[in-house]
């Protein structure tokens, strides 16, 4: 029987849907800090983090348990969907709206059309970072781990290397290749990158 650390992603849900609790710690433990990073990345505020990484893993245990994860092999990108959709849920109640004033050169349009505009940029801002986390996927994958490592889980060079088990020259050099592989892929398939 294989140590439970060296079980796959897989392994370790079909133990934990049969009753095995240490299953869920070890998936737990092996992406928390990817999961955190993440969250942090976005809400910026340490807090916050914590409290809907507490809640993505509450929700991920929760669907586990009732048999509804058909996730086979994705099981980081579906537990970061977990936490992206608690972010904005998050961000959807406590918004704030705005005070204006009411005075004679208040115009109601105007106001509107910031309004717009700001959802029109968020969109595109949304669709641009779509497109180019899809473009990372056709990287070579050493490329591929160390841009992902660096940018969404915000590892210094020094982890990456310790991680993927190479000098941190190899791991920069592999991340400036990671870049201008990028940028040819986003040339290459007319992705506009500007706003």
């Amino acid at each position: 029987m294989k140590v439970q650390s060296l079980l796959t992603d897989n392994e370790l849900i079909t133990n934990y849907k049969a009753g095995d609790e240490a299953a869920i710690q070890i998936l737990i433990y092996r992406y928390k800090r990817k999961v955190f990073n993440y969250i942090l990345m976005i809400v910026k505020e340490r807090h916050l983090s914590e409290d809907i990484f507490q809640d993505t893993f509450i929700k991920v245990i929760h669907t586990l348990k009732t048999g509804n994860y058909n996730e086979e092999g994705k099981f980081l990108p579906w537990v970061n969907r977990i936490a992206h959709n608690l972010i904005i849920d998050h961000f959807r109640k406590n918004k704030r709206i705005p005070l204006i004033e009411n005075g004679d050169d208040y115009d109601v349009f105007s106001t509107i059309k910031v309004f717009d505009e700001c959802v029109e940029t968020k969109m595109i801002t949304e669709q641009i970072h779509a497109d180019i986390k899809n473009l990372i996927e056709y990287l070579p994958e050493e490329q591929r781990d160390v841009l992902k490592m660096r940018h969404y889980s915000e590892m210094s060079f020094k982890e990456i290397a310790e991680q993927t088990n190479v000098s941190i020259n190899t791991a920069l050099g592999r991340m400036r290749y990671a870049l201008i592989n990028l940028r040819k892929l986003i040339k290459d398939n007319n992705v506009s990158i500007t706003v």
